[in-house]
């Protein structure tokens, strides 16, 4: 007597090696969407964000510099989502997140619906006495957030700008975001 709340279009089993995982599209990720019959950004957040229902929320984990015109865009993604599928939605800009609502995402309920996104940081500063910059230790942290979400099975999506602007990728992921609600 429980009404389904999700239905099961496409599985692929994911994974890259780690030193090539913010570099490109996993494979088994891209040939799932397709399965589901998405090709595109448009498609795959559509995909993705039809499986979100009723009693779920919609959170946009951002790993990339917090500024206004980002804290903007991300806010208008929120929103659109929230208007559109009549959800809860919450933005977050990550790392700094994941020492308390971070923590809910993945040992809470499974009512969540992710959507990371990240991107090179716009400017890099080495780590004195280390060998590696605080760009990587971010990216680390992302990788590994996202690799715990899907451990446990959460719905997570991962996008991530290129290009040199996150500015610009940010506001094509927001234009595909309202375009993939339709």
């Amino acid at each position: 007597g429980i009404a389904p709340r999700a239905r099961i279009v496409s599985t692929a089993l994911t994974g890259t090696d780690p030193t090539i995982m913010l570099t490109g599209p996993m494979p088994a990720s891209r040939k799932a969407l397709a399965k589901a019959g998405a090709t595109d950004l448009v498609g795959w957040l559509r995909a993705h964000l039809d499986r979100a229902g009723t009693g779920d929320y919609v959170a946009l984990l951002a790993y990339l510099e917090r500024n206004a015109q980002h804290g903007e865009l991300l806010t208008r993604m929120r929103t659109a989502i929230r208007d559109a599928r009549k959800l809860a939605t919450c933005v977050g800009f990550g790392p700094r997140f994941l020492h308390s609502t971070g923590q809910a995402y993945k040992g809470g309920p499974d009512t969540g619906v992710f959507l990371q996104i990240t991107g090179h940081p716009a400017a890099d500063l080495p780590i004195p006495g280390r060998k590696f910059t605080f760009g990587t230790v971010e990216a680390a942290q992302a990788r590994g957030d996202f690799a715990v979400l899907a451990e446990r099975g959460r719905r997570a999506l991962r996008v991530h700008l290129t290009g040199g602007g996150s500015q610009g990728g940010l506001q094509a992921v927001a234009t595909a975001v309202v375009k993939a609600l339709v």
